[in-house]
């Protein structure tokens, strides 16, 4: 297991160090997002950064543009979006010169667009935003959640060519363009999003008009991401120690936990890094390499695609049973949050549209509190008593499964608009998920106390000694 400067150190040019291996290896310039885990950028900015935590360096979906990188030209002239359902809408191309495909999907978030599209839980999903001007502000150095541009697609009403922000180094086309990924504007955004509202995401592809007759051929080959494992290709292959020797402000050693990644967003490290000295984990790794780390608690991120997929999210699911069973303490947000409803028993299943935006209304039942937060999730824990709400039509699901830990589940959070479970407690145990995004990035920071619940959940369990 290697620490970030082990990764680094002072070494020219980049390479990569495998925490099992002692091959070194060079890097190319532009990284791929698994690589992100073991180099750091040259420069770092607070902003975006909710947590205002520790100096993190990792690698930023805008590094390469920022140290000069030759930006390839943006695409454009006329395109068509063509869906599943047969609706078909003309526009114009921006971003990459490729085909865009994937399940289409709706945000409502009015700005954090970089942050969107650098969000790992986007993986193979064809992106709108409902705010009609996307691009007003630019692309800012440091400020992604990630070392790449994760949706196979977007879709906007206008992407702003010429960004006016005096920190913004790229357009949101050469952004787009850079990271290989297509864009089409002029698009009717309101229709499209009261579609998937009305009958639920479908998939879709998007290319120039003149392919219009091989797009739509394409439309009917075209599988759902959800199939992949999408989970594997967001996230990490070895353990990185982030902020090792990390201490508090009296100097006392932070507690260490574990991070399973499943595609995890960089301001969950920041903030994981203000209460915690952790360990960058792989979704396969199992619970005694864990331990091996010794660690004291375990945590489990977001990430894309469907919980009950057999592939990485299972490894990770697994995981988190056996640290239910030994009885330490446990977290999970987004995906972690659904693999723990599953790995207690309970159904997932895909929802209708999801949740994707940073005006989320959520009730706490155990104090009638309601919490505005940031949400990206396209599936959900069904409600023990009310089972499956806000369902896709398609009735896509996990079969019945038996409790892997023995504890008892029981819901704390459900969304005031749906009544949708947004977060679960074990009975007697150290052990909590939420649905939603207390890191924010970018979102309201009403939820960003659960992470000091965290911290103050594990100095409880070992009496304040850990």
């Amino acid at each position: 297991m290697l620490t970030l400067e082990q990764c680094l150190g002072n070494i020219s040019p980049l390479v990569c160090v495998c925490a099992h291996a002692s091959i070194i290896r060079p890097l190319p310039m532009i990284m791929t997002p698994i690589q992100s885990a073991f180099s750091m950028s040259g420069e770092w900015s607070q902003k975006g950064d909710t947590s205002l935590g520790e100096r993190l360096l990792l690698v930023d979906a805008t590094d390469s543009i920022a140290s000069g990188a030759t930006i390839p030209p943006s695409s454009s002239g006329d395109g068509v979006l063509l869906l599943a359902d047969g609706s078909r809408f003309t526009g114009q191309l921006f971003g990459a010169k490729t085909w865009g495909e994937g399940e289409l999907v709706f945000t409502t978030g009015m700005t954090g667009y970089q942050e969107s599209l650098t969000d790992p839980s986007f993986a193979g999903q064809v992106l709108t935003f409902t705010y009609p001007l996307i691009g007003n502000y630019g692309v800012h150095a440091g400020t992604s959640e990630s070392a790449g541009v994760w949706p196979r697609g977007v879709v906007v009403r206008h992407a702003m060519k010429n960004p006016d922000h005096r920190d913004s180094i790229a357009s949101i086309s050469d952004f787009l363009a850079f990271h290989n990924v297509p864009g089409i504007e002029e698009i009717d955004t309101r229709a499209i999003t009261r579609l998937v509202r009305e009958h639920g995401c479908v998939l879709c592809v998007f290319g120039p008009l003149e392919d219009e007759d091989a797009l739509r051929a394409h439309l009917g080959e075209l599988t759902s991401p959800e199939l992949e494992d999408l989970v594997d290709q967001v996230s990490i292959d070895e353990p990185v120690i982030v902020n090792e020797g990390a201490t508090d402000a009296l100097g006392n050693p932070l507690p260490r936990i574990a991070a399973i990644d499943c595609g995890i967003k960089y301001n969950i490290l920041r903030s994981l890094c203000c209460q915690f000295e952790v360990v960058w984990c792989p979704p396969s790794t199992t619970f005694a390499q864990a331990q091996s780390y010794g660690i004291v608690a375990l945590f489990c991120s977001n990430g894309p695609g469907d919980p009950a997929h057999p592939g990485k999210a299972t490894s990770a699911r697994n995981t988190l049973a056996e640290a239910v069973k030994a009885n330490i303490p446990v977290m999970g947000i987004c995906l972690g949050h659904q693999l723990l409803g599953l790995a207690s028993g309970l159904q997932t299943y895909k929802m209708r549209y999801g949740h994707r935006g940073a005006n989320q209304p959520c009730v706490d039942l155990e104090s009638g509190r309601v919490w505005i937060t940031s949400q990206n999730h396209g599936f959900a824990v069904a409600d023990p008593d009310a089972g499956m709400l806000a369902a896709h039509p398609s009735g896509a699901c996990s079969p019945a499964g038996e409790n892997l830990h023995g504890a008892q589940a029981k819901v704390r959070f459900v969304n005031a608009n749906d009544r949708t479970v947004e977060g679960l407690d074990l009975v007697d145990r150290p052990v909590f998920t939420v649905q939603f995004h207390p890191e924010a990035a970018p979102g309201p920071h009403d939820a960003y106390p659960l992470f000091a619940r965290f911290r103050k959940m594990v100095d409880d369990h070992y009496g304040g000694v850990n």
